[in-house]
């Protein structure tokens, strides 16, 4: 986890090994983080996490994007795009599977 990433309250990792958090990253609050997820640069441009959201096992959110609040991130899903709030995304690339509210 590098110092230089921005990380809301209340972060829980229940199983923290193989995580990677880039440096310019931004987690919001609330946010729960399962093993061997990366949130990383893609040209040098990194991700914000919203408030509440939780990434499964494996994950891979990168690049310049923003992933809304309460959303969840499927085990292995390999996100390059925007995700809205409120709604589950899984597959390669990440796409929404369903809608929470």
């Amino acid at each position: 986890i590098s110092p230089g990433a921005i990380i809301g309250k209340n972060l829980k990792m229940p199983h923290p090994n193989g995580v990677v958090i880039g440096k310019n990253s931004k987690i919001g609050k609330g946010v729960t983080i399962y093993q061997q997820v990366t949130i990383g640069q893609n040209r040098d441009k990194y991700p914000t996490i919203g408030d509440n959201v939780i990434i499964y096992a494996g994950a891979r959110i990168v690049g310049d994007i923003h992933v809304g609040d309460n959303s969840i991130i499927g085990a292995n899903a390999v996100v390059t795009k925007d995700v809205p709030d409120d709604v589950v995304v899984a597959g390669n690339p990440a796409r929404i599977i369903k809608k929470l509210q």
